[in-house]
C-alpha cells in the first residue's frame, strides 16, 4: 500500500529576474525563455503580476490578488509562457505581496470599505483602527492625500461630486471615493419642493423618487453591528441604486433635477459659502480627506512604511489569508509556479505563523492534487486493462 504523496522540493540553481508591466508581458517573456535556458538559468524569478494599479511599473501595488494583471497579458498568454518554461524544464519563482494592498479606485475591496465602513465584509481585511484617539475619526478612515489644506482644496473645486450609474462619487483628480448611500437623501431631497412645482404630485416618477428617499431613510447605518441588519443594508443599498438609475433613465426631468443638484453642491469658485453644502455632505462620509502632511499625527490605518496609497492587511486573520491567496495556491497546485518569494514579511503581525500557513496551504493543495491524479491514473490504467481483457479474442483460455 502506497503512503501519502509528498511533493519533492525544487531548489533553484540559478534565477533570472523578470520585471512584468505594460511594457513587458507574458508574451515577451515567452520569447526569451530559449535564450535564458542557453545561459544556464534554471528558474525565472517573476515580479508580482497579479492585478495592480493601472499603469504600475513594478506590480507591488496590487488591487486584486486573485486575478492576473490584464496589462501584463491574458490567461492564454500566461499559459503559453508557463508551457514554454516547462518545455525547457525551467521553474518559476513568483514574488507575492501579502503585507499590503494599493488603496485606490481600482481596488474593489477598498472601495467597498469606503462606502460601507464597518458593515463591509472587507472591513476586517484592512488594519484600520475604528476607535482612534482622535475622537473626530471614530468610525471613520482618514485618507491623507490632499496636496493642500482641505478648505483650499474644496474652494478650488478640486473635489468633484459626480453621479454615475445610479451612484454618487467624489473625485479628487484620479482618485475616486464612493458616497455613503445613507447620505443620498441629502442630495435627493435638496430642492424637492421646487421639483414638485414642476411635476404633478401624482406623477409616477416623482412618487418613485419619494419612495427611494423613504427607502434610504430605512437603510441601516454603516456602523450597524447586527449581521442580519448588515446583510439587509448591503442588499437594499444596491436595490436603491438600481431604482435610482432606472428612474433617471426613464424621466429626463428627474435626471435634470439630480444633475442640477450635483452642480449646486460642487459650488462656485470665488464664493466660499457655495461650498457649505458639499462640506456638509463630506463630513458625513465614512472617509475623511485631509492634507497629506497630517498623516503621521492622525492616520488611523496601518500603511506600508509611510506610503499613503498602501494600506496594510490583517494577514493574521485566517479568512483574510484564504481570500487573498486563492490564486497563489491554485498556481502552485497546478504546477505553474514552483516557488514563492514573499515581499516584506517583516511587516506582518506574525511572520512565522504566516509562513507556516502558507506552506501548509501550498503543500496540502499540491498533495491533494497529486494524490487525486495518481488515483485517476491508476483507475485509468485498470480500466484499460479490463477493456483489453474484454475485447473479442482477448480472453484468456
Amino acid at each position: 500500500m502506497k503512503g501519502p504523496f509528498i511533493p519533492v522540493p525544487i531548489i533553484p540553481v540559478s534565477t533570472y529576474r523578470l520585471q512584468f508591466n505594460q511594457s513587458f508581458g507574458f508574451a515577451d517573456a515567452k520569447k526569451i525563455i530559449p535564450f535564458l535556458y542557453e545561459l544556464g538559468i534554471s528558474d525565472i524569478y517573476a515580479s508580482p503580476y497579479f492585478r495592480a494599479r493601472r499603469g504600475s511599473l513594478h506590480g507591488y501595488d496590487i488591487v486584486d490578488p486573485n486575478s492576473l494583471n490584464p496589462e501584463v497579458g491574458s490567461e492564454q498568454e500566461y499559459d503559453e509562457f508557463v508551457n514554454e518554461l516547462k518545455r525547457y524544464g525551467m521553474g518559476q519563482l513568483l514574488d507575492i505581496v501579502p503585507n499590503h494592498m494599493c488603496n485606490d479606485g481600482d481596488n474593489p475591496w477598498w472601495l467597498d470599505v469606503l462606502e460601507n465602513g464597518q458593515s463591509s465584509p472587507y472591513a476586517k481585511f484592512f488594519d484600520i483602527d475604528w476607535s482612534p484617539s482622535v475622537e473626530k475619526l471614530t468610525d471613520k478612515i482618514l485618507i491623507p492625500i490632499l496636496g493642500d489644506q482641505y478648505g483650499k482644496i474644496l474652494e478650488n473645486q478640486e473635489l468633484k461630486l459626480v453621479f454615475e450609474e445610479g451612484s454618487f462619487f467624489i473625485y479628487y483628480y484620479g482618485d475616486k471615493f464612493p458616497i455613503l448611500p445613507n447620505t443620498y437623501i441629502f442630495l435627493l431631497q435638496h430642492r424637492i419642493d421646487d421639483l414638485e412645482k414642476i411635476v404633478s404630485g401624482e406623477d409616477p416618477h416623482f412618487i418613485e423618487l419619494l419612495s427611494i428617499i423613504t427607502a434610504l431613510k430605512h437603510l441601516p447605518p454603516y456602523t450597524e453591528k447586527d449581521p442580519g441588519k448588515r446583510a439587509e443594508r448591503y442588499r437594499e443599498k444596491e436595490i436603491i441604486k438600481k431604482r435610482l438609475l432606472a428612474l433617471c433613465n426613464e424621466s429626463p426631468v428627474i435626471k435634470t433635477f439630480v444633475d442640477e443638484n450635483v452642480v449646486i453642491l460642487n459650488g462656485a469658485k470665488g464664493d466660499p459659502k457655495s461650498f457649505n453644502l458639499l462640506d456638509e455632505l463630506l463630513s458625513e462620509q465614512v472617509w475623511r480627506l485631509s492634507y497629506w502632511r497630517v498623516a503621521t499625527d492622525e492616520i488611523n490605518c496601518r500603511r506600508f512604511f509611510e506610503i499613503n496609497t498602501m494600506t496594510a492587511l490583517c494577514m493574521e486573520d485566517p479568512q483574510v489569508f484564504e481570500e487573498t491567496h486563492k490564486l497563489t495556491v491554485q498556481l502552485i497546485s497546478d504546477g505553474k509556479v514552483t516557488g514563492l518569494r514573499v515581499d516584506h514579511p517583516d511587516g506582518l503581525f506574525n511572520p512565522a505563523e504566516y509562513f507556516t500557513r502558507l506552506q501548509e496551504s501550498c503543500f496540502l493543495r499540491s498533495s491533494l492534487v497529486a494524490s487525486n491524479k495518481a488515483e485517476e491514473d491508476s483507475s485509468s490504467a485498470m480500466s484499460r486493462l479490463i477493456l483489453a481483457h474484454c475485447r473479442p479474442g482477448s480472453l484468456m483460455k
